[in-house]
């Protein structure tokens, strides 16, 4: 129980603390229209009004969060403030992109529930207008209005319209179109399959955020939901005159009532973060300009382009990301990738699987398809934004350590396994963690290609300097050929693995975490060990299901996942 408080405990507060505020705006507005002012307004809409109105509140307050989570240097400076505090608080804003999600999730229903409720509210304003009936409080009400300078309760003035026309015809009708749709295309293109499958569908609509924040701030500017005015509920209690209606204007009493919308007030909740936003894309722009210089490319036989890069100025710290642009293929886009190169090192490097459009154009202008080597002056201009903190940047503050890439998800772990390789060997540094535990699970054997060098040299160097012991890793090929496994097992009594070359054989199928984990325990009672993945979810629920599982074997299991 207490390591999944450790684990869990701080984001079930911060969600529980997001779902309280929107359950508190959403019963605060609806009652908020239940009160005398709006009692002609539900004579007309019932409680449609309170449930249009509820919602709307709810959006304000997501529609003010939802920018916050994806200003990457506003978190960059969040988390090295609160790092020094509290390493919980920290991990926390390495789930950005998922609390991000949940808004956007928070949005859409909060759309539909707002969408539905005026779509009653239109078809009863149009009921009360075509309804003909003077003895009707719902029809004397829609009314109001026709004289010159007199103000209205229903915004629909004619009995000749229908609500689709004034859905195209008014402001709040076409924004509400707008936004909506904008919203449908933003979500839809947001799915795994088209954003891994896509990724400019969803980079490009994506951008549609623009439109519909533009189109929010103007929703509410021709003010359709009204109530009584202030100075009219002074001289007209609704309670008692709306059952003498008839006599509206000739009883001093009960003078005809006078309505007036609400003032638009969006944009006080989200002036503030398309402001931050504003900045984070500015100083994202200062960054893009400065001077990238590629110092040198390889391509792996594994379908991978390694970038070797240098850059004025440029600080980094192990498992951190960057943006990249290349303007010669779009002006636009920007992808995120992983360093790969250790602080220590004099560049900066990113290993870049070729999937997809942007990669292999990306592949060509480096010159990949060529077999004579490239002149420095034919490289393409990159720009850099970054770098970006994530949760491997935590990885020697824990005593120990496991380290599980899946795929090109080990490259975080390149550049932290580099680090040690400085630390341990090259300047004798005084290392917080004392053991690392690394698992690489890969489909193919063409995977482990580019990454073998760096361990059979981490090999090298610790048995050189008697550290063995340091570094544990596993390497795990999860799907092969008959033929090729019963090829392996027959060299697997040679001295180095035929795959990757290292001592350490290579093993065949999935882990079993279960007992990894127990062995892990069992070997470092009382340790607190940190658990870094990279890779996919299905694998993230897995190892969060062991750390709490092991909680009570006698080490304390921290889980992070890299989340960009």
């Amino acid at each position: 129980m207490g390591n999944f408080v450790a684990n869990e405990g701080l984001s079930i507060f911060v969600i529980l603390v997001w779902l309280g505020i929107n359950i508190f705006l959403f019963v605060h507005s609806y009652m908020a229209f239940l009160v005398n002012r709006f009692f002609y307004t539900r004579v007309i809409l019932g409680h449609a009004l309170s449930w249009a109105r509820a919602p709307a509140a709810c959006l304000n307050f997501n529609c003010m969060l939802i920018l916050l989570p994806v200003c990457r240097n506003l978190l960059s400076f969040l988390r090295g403030s609160v790092q020094c505090c509290s390493r919980t608080a920290a991990r926390q804003l390495d789930r950005n992109l998922t609390f991000h999600k949940l808004v956007a999730y928070m949005i859409a229903f909060h759309t539909a529930v707002h969408i539905i409720a005026h779509l009653f509210n239109f078809e009863r304003f149009m009921d009360a207008q075509l309804e003909g009936n003077s003895s009707s409080l719902a029809h004397v009400l829609s009314l109001i209005g026709n004289k010159h300078n007199e103000s209205f309760l229903n915004p629909i003035r004619s009995n000749e319209t229908s609500p689709t026309i004034v859905m195209f015809t008014t402001a709040a009708g076409l924004t509400g179109v707008v936004i909506t749709l904008a919203l449908i295309l933003m979500i839809t293109s947001s799915m795994e399959v088209i954003r891994r499958s896509y990724f400019e569908v969803f980079w490009f609509t994506h951008h549609l955020f623009i439109i519909f924040f533009i189109g929010l701030v103007l929703h509410g500017i021709g003010r359709i939901v009204r109530g009584q005015s202030p100075e009219s509920l002074y001289h007209h209690d609704p309670e008692r005159c709306h059952h003498e209606f008839e006599k509206w204007g000739s009883d001093p009493q009960c003078p005809e009532p006078e309505f007036r919308g609400n003032f638009p007030g969006t944009w006080k909740w989200v002036v503030a973060p398309m402001f931050l936003y504003l900045c984070e894309r500015l100083v994202r722009f200062y960054r893009s300009q400065q001077k990238v210089v590629i110092t040198k490319v390889v391509m792996h036989p594994s379908k991978t382009l390694e970038l070797q890069m240098k850059k004025k100025g440029f600080k980094m710290e192990v498992g951190q990301y960057i943006f990249m642009q290349c303007p010669s293929i779009s002006q636009l886009e920007w992808h995120p990738f992983t360093l790969t190169s250790a602080p220590e090192e004099d560049h900066f490097s990113v290993h870049i699987r070729l999937q997809g459009d942007w990669t292999e154009a990306l592949y060509i202008a480096c010159g990949g398809d060529r077999t004579a080597v490239q002149d420095a002056w034919e490289l393409p201009r990159i720009g850099v934004d970054g770098p970006f903190g994530t949760a491997s940047e935590d990885v020697f503050r824990y005593e120990v350590v496991m380290l599980v890439g899946a795929g090109i998800g080990v490259t975080p772990f390149a550049s932290i396994l580099k680090s040690v390789w400085y630390k341990h060997v090259h300047e004798q540094a005084n290392v917080f963690t004392k053991k690392i535990y690394f698992y690489w699970l890969c489909r193919e054997t063409q995977a482990f290609e580019w990454f073998a060098d760096l361990l059979q040299s981490l090999e090298r160097q610790m048995t050189a300097k008697n550290m063995n012991h340091f570094l544990t890793y596993n390497i795990y090929l999860t799907r092969w050929r008959d033929t090729e496994a019963a090829h392996f097992r027959v060299h697997h009594e040679a001295e180095k693995d035929p795959i990757t070359g290292l001592k350490q054989k290579t093993l065949y199928g999935k882990p079993n975490w279960d007992m990894e984990f127990s062995t892990i325990a069992t070997n470092h009672p009382g340790s607190k060990v940190g658990v870094f993945l990279c890779g996919p979810a299905l694998l993230a629920k897995d190892l969060a299901k062991q750390c709490h599982k092991q909680s009570q074997a006698g080490a304390e299991f921290i889980f992070n996942k890299e989340n960009f």
